[in-house]
């Protein structure tokens, strides 16, 4: 069957909300979030540049019973769906409408290489990639350890200052995560959108700085970006953010600061601390389980390269 798929370039509050509902269902079901927090953020602001929701329905239902969101990043695009926890039924074709359907919107917008990012991938999300022509790619680690870690360290660092550190944040981030789909390219607003979310704390925005001879003046090498998950049981601590300005690696840096963040996380009163790494980055996940992770799970992004439209 054939579902209807309505493309949403902006999303009002009704259509939100709908939305909303679909994706606590698919939480409850999946004991994760849907979206990653790239998508929320498009989804709960009512939509961007380069983003667009394709909602699914089904007849005589008054609410989705499918959802998929496409957004533009620098390089390439990234999508993400979800199907109804209560039509998941053998032989559905919800998540494959949906996958179709968003590449057909990524062909007519001009193509581009495209990553289809799943939690927790499983059998049918395998066969939905291949119908439509994406091939296995990224795979990301969820690693967790508990808390707190017996390794001494000493490394100044202090608070992320709203307001006044956003540039130079940008400036190290982006040299550090030029490679990356997701962290490169960030720019004021994306920033700004993450400190008006309610788990944004400065205080947990570590912050080290640091002279390069032959110029005395300190700047920002470093830092480690903290996040709260209050609501996970367990509730959990996430490395969010760790980067080391180019100037500055291999000097060991990333390891102290990574163990500043652990014990940012303890001293909040969390025993687990949690960090997502690239399957492919071998010297991270090498550092990450030589500090007493262990992989709790892996999500995985299917990529392909879709045409323009000729």
């Amino acid at each position: 069957m054939v579902h209807r798929v309505e493309v949403k370039w902006q999303m009002d509050d009704d259509a939100v909300a709908a939305v909303q509902a679909l994706l606590d269902e698919a939480t409850e079901a999946d004991g994760h979030r849907p979206l990653d927090e790239h998508r929320w953020l498009d989804l709960v602001e009512g939509g961007r540049d380069g983003y667009a929701g394709l909602v699914a329905w089904k007849e005589g239902h008054d609410h989705p019973v499918g959802y998929a969101q496409v957004s533009r990043g620098p390089t390439s695009w990234a999508l993400e769906f979800v199907v109804d926890p209560h039509h998941r039924t053998p032989g559905n074709t919800i998540g494959l409408d949906l996958v179709t359907a968003a590449l057909t919107l990524v062909r007519d917008e001009g193509g581009g290489h495209i990553h289809l990012w799943v939690n927790k991938p499983r059998p049918e999300h395998d066969c939905i990639a291949a119908a439509t022509g994406l091939e296995k790619g990224r795979d990301l680690y969820q690693m967790r350890r508990p808390l707190p870690v017996d390794e001494p360290f000493e490394l100044e660092t202090r608070p992320f200052r709203p307001g006044q550190d956003e540039q130079t944040w940008l400036v190290v981030n982006n040299r550090a995560f030029h490679w990356h789909p997701e962290q490169g390219g960030w720019d004021d607003a994306t920033l700004k959108a993450r400190e008006a979310e309610p788990w944004f704390d400065p205080e947990g925005f570590l912050l080290h700085e640091e002279a390069q001879p032959p110029k005395p003046t300190p700047r920002l090498a470093g830092f480690c970006w903290t996040k709260i998950h209050a609501d996970e049981d367990p509730p959990l601590g996430e490395i969010y953010v760790i980067a080391v300005d180019p100037d500055f690696q291999g000097t060991g840096l990333g390891r102290k600061l990574v163990l500043a963040g652990l014990d940012y996380l303890w001293r909040k009163g969390l025993h687990i601390g949690m960090l997502y790494v690239d399957a492919d980055n071998r010297p991270a996940v090498k550092l990450y389980v030589d500090m007493g992770f262990d992989v709790e799970h892996i999500d995985r992004a299917y990529v392909g390269d879709i045409p323009p439209r000729t």
